[in-house]
């Protein structure tokens, strides 16, 4: 999907001895939204910026070796290998040496042309990577302008982490403009690096630049547009953060020296067999305690205490994700971490006075929150009809922030009802959940309508698995975990059939093994990915586990 963003110029930063000026160029094809405030708490500030940008360029991808160069070599190598199996033989050897001198010959001439053609390339990538990262990355930061807060939004290069920085109006020791909304902001790499030079003793002003739009209202000016082929899975990404943040999750606080801890092992070991994962032991009135897995290694947090009724536990991966919030443990007074279950999504809250970071993780590295197969959060909620539903948002409308409770009793309808119409915009990418001050906020994800048809689900196979749930076609004989991992057993009914499936998924979340009745299966084993049916066994499994 084409996004087309319009900015007057570019983001800037400017600095001298006494005063920093940061402003950041709104998207122009939105209503207007501006800002100008003078920063009171500027160290804060600034470490939380550079958090956020850790995550833009967080990539916990496998990223395999380059092997053309061998791979040219080894083809160079091949026919000599050959001539020389064959050189036995010799009136053939005589022929053999002719044609392998003429090859060597041709493939001397070829690396001779072609050298400063890859030479040139990997320089020219090797340029981008150092001097202009911001060709590496094509999404804008989303931010939102409030009565009570500034907050930017922004997802990680891999699409499994998600940050949100929020800044209540306490941070800046005065405002001199405003209009809320959300809009889109130019940021580059060199904005970030301008960022290290905040200072406490110079005054900085933090500026969503105005004049943008007045420059657009003259008629005369230049835009810098910026066409982007928007990622189907950035967008499903966001709007299933903003539906995970609405579910409900065990929590527990731990203080900055408790993540320095999680995060000092996770720098001094290197994994590697699974589990690869951290497990929260958690009772009731004693210091939560965590295993890090595969060592068995006990981290113990003494001044964090569980406040929680009943004992759990509770298995995370894609843990060296946190390493993101190493340079917040200095500024932070505590954490707030939510966790949703086993291998499901988790929530890192960073509490610095004014300032509150989220880091939202999915259920590990490689399963980002686009992916529906094992999480899907964008099922439709509970049906509220459309007269309903725009009550409650033209509401929303009136005051940008407000909790469910407050709508319900303001509009006198009740409170299952607004959750479930708040939900739904939710879905399209138009209401944002705040977990940390239980209140739903105005936030349009982007400049155009969201077709959640089109972007729901990757596959045709993982559509069928949802239908199948919505409709209470699936049956769960068996849910079993033990050492192994867990082993699933269950049917699915489709057309008047029935199917059965049988999945085993490793410690580490992954699907290791199943079987199926259908065609797909048959056809296909595991190769391209398991069936609608097996989609359809697990995502049952996982709801009835939230529920």
């Amino acid at each position: 999907m084409e996004v087309t963003y319009r900015y007057a110029n570019a983001s800037r930063v400017g600095s001298n001895s006494q005063q920093t000026d940061m402003s950041f160029s709104p998207d122009l094809s939105r209503p207007p939204t501006f800002f100008v405030g003078e920063l009171k708490d500027k160290r804060r500030f600034r470490e939380a910026m550079s958090s956020l940008h850790d995550v833009v360029i967080s990539d916990m991808r496998f990223k395999p070796k380059n092997r053309e160069e061998y791979q040219r070599w080894l083809a160079g190598e091949e026919e000599r290998l050959l001539a020389e199996f064959v050189s036995q033989s010799g009136k053939v050897k005589a022929e053999l040496d002719a044609v392998s001198s003429e090859l060597a010959d041709m493939n001397r001439q070829a690396g001779e042309v072609l050298a400063p053609y890859y030479k040139a390339q990997n320089t020219y990538f090797d340029y981008l990577y150092k001097n202009d990262m911001d060709a590496w990355y094509v999404l804008d930061p989303v931010i939102t302008i409030h009565p009570d807060q500034v907050f930017f939004e922004c997802f990680s290069e891999d699409e499994s982490s998600y940050g949100k920085l929020s800044c209540q109006y306490d941070v800046f020791a005065n405002v001199s403009e405003q209009a809320y909304g959300t809009t889109n902001i130019d940021y580059s790499t060199k904005l970030y690096n301008e960022f290290q030079k905040i200072r406490d003793y110079r005054t900085t002003l933090l500026k969503i630049a105005p004049d943008g739009f007045n420059i657009q209202t003259s008629g005369g000016a230049e835009y810098d547009e910026k066409k982007i082929d928007l990622p189907e899975s950035w967008v499903r990404g966001f709007l299933q953060v903003s539906s995970a943040m609405t579910l409900p999750m065990t929590t527990l606080r731990l203080q900055p020296m408790d993540i320095h801890n999680l995060c000092l092992q996770l720098k001094r070991k290197k994994e590697r067999v699974g589990p690869r994962s951290m497990r929260f032991e958690l009772n009731p009135g004693q210091p939560v305690q965590v295993v890090m897995e595969p060592w068995g290694d006990v981290i113990r947090f003494d001044r964090s205490i569980y406040q929680g009724n009943t004992a759990r536990t509770v298995r995370v991966w894609g843990r060296r994700r946190l390493l993101i919030l190493e340079r917040l443990l200095p500024i932070a007074d505590h954490f707030d971490v939510h966790l949703m279950g086993d291998g499901l999504p988790s929530f890192y809250v960073a509490n610095m006075g004014p300032l509150t970071f989220t880091l939202g993780l999915s259920g590990w590295s490689a399963n980002d929150w686009s992916q529906a197969g094992n999480f899907d959060l964008l099922a439709p909620r509970e049906t509220v009809d459309q007269l309903t539903s725009q009550r409650v948002y033209q509401a929303l409308e009136k005051t940008h922030q407000e909790s469910a409770q407050s709508l319900a009793t303001r509009l006198q309808l009740d409170i299952s009802t607004v959750k479930s119409a708040l939900a739904q915009y939710s879905q399209l990418g138009l209401v944002l959940y705040d977990m940390t001050n239980d209140v739903y906020r105005l936030r349009a994800l982007y400049n155009a309508p969201v077709d959640l048809d089109e972007i729901r689900f990757n596959n045709e196979r993982e559509k069928k698995a949802a239908n199948f749930v919505a409709a209470k076609l699936v049956t769960i004989d068996k849910a079993e975990s033990d050492q192994q991992g867990q082993q699933l057993v269950g049917t699915v009914m489709d057309n008047a059939h029935e199917y059965h499936v049988a999945l085993s998924i490793d410690n580490d979340q992954r699907l290791v093994k199943g079987e199926c009745q259908c065609h797909f299966w048959h056809q296909n084993k595991l190769r391209q990915g398991p069936c609608e049916h097996m989609l359809a066994l697990r995502l049952t499994v996982s709801e009835e586990r939230l529920s």
